[in-house]
């Protein structure tokens, strides 16, 4: 009643000022006309023409600036809403009275305070304490239980509307039910969802209504660092210093002047401290662009945002967290200048300690009623420990008891919240952003962000950076792809080298982990790694130069670790050829192995190089533990038989070895022959392989093409409204299961029913009507039977006489056809065709089932309890 009294009393004085207005320019109008005097032109303003003008004023409005409302912005039908909506209970009544009260307490005893952020109106216009505003849910979403991914899905799901008066809370709050539909709100909107879903999920979360800054009230992220762009930092390990063996050699001395390296060392010094100097002014230069204006209204601005307090869900210190862009910031952060109030779904404090320094000396205690004051005795806040005199004070046990029955009687709890169950669909989850895109503007940087399946290509993420403040001068672009068939998963392209890298998720034909290249031609700079665990050679990591390509191994079962190709220019032939039939003359293979720890050191191979050119081949071996030098031998590789046929010997000539300990292992020109022999097949082994690699960049570079163009997205069995095939599966089972239920309703069908009717009402049946009802009802049976099968054979003949047309008209017209016409020509007729043999089958079906449906139908008759007493002497 308070409430509507108070509607009514500003009513009224806003018809008394409009009054007092309209009697004031009268007042003047009537002034105006007393002084009116002959103009230069000898003109008369009459009083007719001061009548006319008056009313031409008094017909010009000018329309009053209303506070924004998102309902009328977004189709949201009020009349639909619950009926907690519309009407407030005894008990939200109540808690309206007592917030006055409290509110006038407040105002009373500190009235340089703004006034208190209370009962703002709903979307139906009633007032709603802020407290019952907030319902606390648990979303259905693993996603959704933690902090952070809660406050992104918040800040990308609605879109920020600034308040209409920046100085004063918003005179409207709507429920978090509206807001989800509507997918805007302010930041008091973005608020109270936010902390609903925060209590939700266990967190000791607050709304808060305060003062921030230009950028935080604004959502001006042109002054902040993309968190995407920021690198983790890496953490360099000191190298342990080795201490100096007792017995070592002693460096050689040091003969250089040291002069002439002081004289050296300060020019250097020199040089850095112009270059750290120049870069000084150059960054200072930038800050001093990039400093922000001064705000007029700094400290003013009303701003509302979520404060998480340690404790609950093991959050070690409190926290706030910025709605509109899901950043948390300290409590000393200096983009919050103060706090007049803050409110769960229980209680509500205000802010009773100075914010001369913002909020960085602000305590968080909400249990001391000093700093904090409380409006609901019924608060889970732990009061203070009371001092000894406190205590001696209420030793007296009437005075505790006095004071434990007046607390009682004082004390009243928070109704539960007006606002429907928070639901969230999967389609909405899904799609996050309004219409599935959003743009986030930072410092040198802009994200775009895109729902799932939105784009074809699967784009769902996109970061620019810029050289430039003014985002002109592209230097890097990275983006983000989900569900994408090739298992693509980022995409970053460097602008100013023209560097691209791909990096793809397990699971490519290929294998591929990471491609960076400059151009998708081949015989190009390009680097691959491969997933070693997939594929079965063991490939890790592939290099490749117009001249070169190298290949990393691990785990293989012959120890291969490292190739390394040489090619030489292309021999040019006169015909075209492809880069398969052509490919580059292989000069030099380079392989190194791991250590086989089965073999000896000296018999372990842990280099060789094959000089195809030079028809030379070198081997290296392990060293062993306790030599500092390993053993070498070099192959002169020839041919078995010479320009005269004549069959070559092996020499000790063709062999070159270093043996560490020739004492120990002295080979013979046998082995030496056999391990010649063994080193010619693996070097026909190695070129062939070095050759399937060639043809297997060229298979990756292809299938990138297609997998480029085509970008074909995957779809989960169960996304059923996605996948055609389920959806056909699904639509063919719901066509089964109606045609099964047609064919229920069809069994249920009374058959005399038509026939009975045509009798009196009540009437007991005779032997001769049962019989006629009898004949009738197989006689309009057969007739229909007849007639469906008249109307197949006319359509049947309907679709032969227009193919015999067609046909006609192909004939006549053949000459004159162009080959789109015969395609047409064609397709008419094999779906002429096809629909003449469907009728035909039909017909035959029908004309072999209907003598059976009618026998079936005389044996229902003849057993129908309605019949069976008159027919039965007839069968």
């Amino acid at each position: 009643m308070e409430v509507l009294r108070e509607k009514v009393e500003e009513e009224e004085e806003a018809e008394r000022e409009e009054a007092a207005e309209r009697a004031e320019r009268a007042e003047k109008l009537e002034r105006v006309t007393k002084s009116a005097e002959v103009s230069r032109e000898g003109t008369i303003l009459s009083q007719d023409e001061l009548r006319d003008l008056e009313g031409k004023l008094m017909a010009i409005e000018i329309p009053t600036p209303a506070d924004h409302s998102i309902i009328s912005q977004a189709p949201v039908d009020v009349t639909k809403l619950p009926p907690s909506y519309t009407t407030n209970s005894l008990k939200e009544e109540h808690l309206l009275l007592v917030a006055d009260n409290f509110s006038r307490q407040y105002s009373h005893l500190c009235p340089d305070r703004v006034p208190l952020f209370l009962h703002p109106l709903n979307e139906c216009n009633v007032p709603k304490f802020v407290s019952t505003t907030l319902r606390p849910t648990l979303m259905p979403y693993p996603e959704l239980y933690n902090w952070d991914s809660c406050a992104q899905f918040v800040s990308d799901f609605l879109t920020m509307v600034p308040l209409v008066d920046p100085l004063k809370p918003p005179t409207h709050l709507y429920s978090s039910t509206t807001v989800l539909k509507c997918q805007k709100g302010n930041c008091f909107d973005f608020s109270t969802l936010l902390c609903s879903m925060l209590i939700g999920s266990g967190y000791d979360a607050y709304c808060v209504n305060g003062y921030g800054s230009l950028d935080l009230c604004l959502m001006d992220l042109t002054r902040e660092v993309c968190p995407l762009t920021v690198k983790a930092k890496e953490i360099v390990k000191k190298k342990e210093k080795t201490l100096p063996k007792k017995y070592s050699i002693k460096p050689p001395r040091d003969l250089t002047s040291k002069f002439e390296q002081e004289q050296e060392e300060k020019r250097i010094q020199e040089i850095k401290d112009l270059e750290q100097r120049r870069l000084k002014e150059e960054e200072d230069r930038i800050l001093e662009a990039e400093k922000a204006k001064p705000d007029p209204l700094h400290g003013l601005r009303v701003h509302s945002w979520v404060l998480v307090l340690a404790g609950k869900r093991e959050v070690p210190e409190s926290f706030f967290i910025d709605p509109l862009t899901a950043r948390s910031y300290s409590t000393k952060d200096d983009h919050f200048l103060g706090i007049e109030s803050l409110w769960n779904h229980k209680n509500y404090w205000i802010n009773m300690q100075d914010c001369w320094n913002c909020c960085k000396d602000l305590i968080f205690d909400l249990g001391d009623p000093v700093r904090w004051e409380y409006m609901l005795l019924g608060t889970d806040k732990p009061h203070l420990s009371l001092t000894e005199e406190d205590e001696e004070g209420l030793d007296d046990d009437d005075d505790v008891e006095d004071l434990g029955k007046e607390e009682e009687d004082k004390s009243f709890d928070m109704p539960s919240s007006w606002v429907s169950q928070i639901e969230i669909t999967p389609e909405e989850f899904e799609t996050r952003c309004p219409s599935g895109k959003k743009v986030i503007q930072y410092k040198k940087a802009q994200l775009e962000k895109w729902s799932p399946y939105l784009n074809n290509n699967g784009l769902v993420c996109r970061l620019t950076t810029y050289e430039d403040q003014q985002c002109t001068k592209v230097l890097e672009i990275k983006e983000w792809y989900q569900n994408r068939e090739d298992m693509l998963e980022l995409k970053h392209i460097n602008k100013t080298t023209g560097l691209h890298v791909d990096y793809f998720k397990p699971g490519h034909p290929q294998a591929l982990c990471v491609h960076s290249y400059k151009s998708m031609l081949p015989e190009m700079d390009r680097v691959m790694e491969f997933y070693k665990k997939i594929r079965v050679d063991g490939l890790v990591k592939r290099e490749e130069t117009p001249m070169t390509m190298t290949e990393y191994y691990e785990g293989r079962s012959d120890f291969l670790a490292y190739r390394h190709v040489n090619f030489g220019p292309r021999v040019k032939k006169l015909s075209q050829s492809s880069v398969e039939s052509n490919p580059r003359p292989m000069v030099k293979i380079t392989e190194r192995f791991f250590r086989n720890p089965e073999k000896p050191a000296d018999e372990d191979v842990a280099e060789r190089v094959f000089l195809i050119v030079e028809e030379r081949i070198q081997l290296r071996y392990h060293c062993r533990d306790d030599y500092i030098t390993a053993s070498k031998r070099e192959f002169l590789r020839r041919m078995e038989v010479d320009s005269k046929g004549n069959k070559i010997i092996m020499t000790p000539e063709m062999c070159i070895s270093y043996e560490v300990e020739p004492m120990e292992h002295t080979k013979k020109l046998l082995y030496q022959y056999e391990t010649m022999n063994q080193l010619k097949n693996e070097e026909k082994l190695s070129r062939h392989q070095a050759w399937e690699s060639e043809l297997e960049v060229l298979e990756i570079l292809k299938l990138r093409e297609e997998e480029e163009e085509a970008h074909t997205l995957t779809i989960s069995i169960y996304d059923t409204k996605r996948n055609e095939k389920s959806k056909e599966y699904r639509e063919a089972m719901e066509r089964v299961l109606h045609e099964e239920h047609l064919r229920q309703v069809e069994a249920q069908l009374d058959y005399l029913a038509p026939f009975l009717a045509q009798l009196p009402p009540g009437e007991k049946l005779t032997r001769w009507q049962a019989v006629r009802l009898k004949d009738e009802c197989l006689s309009d049976f057969k007739q229909r039977l007849i007639d469906k099968a008249n109307l197949i054979q006319a359509r049947f003949e309907k679709e032969t006489q227009e193919l015999q047309k067609k046909q006609q008209w192909y004939q006549e017209n053949q000459v004159t056809l162009t080959p789109e016409d015969e395609n047409l020509y064609l397709s008419y007729c094999s779906q002429a065709m096809f629909r003449i043999r469907i009728l035909e089958q039909r017909l035959n079906r029908h004309k072999e089932l209907a003598p059976l449906k009618y026998l079936a139908l005389e044996e229902k008759l003849y057993k129908d309890p309605r019949l069976i007493d008159f027919v039965k002497g007839f069968v």
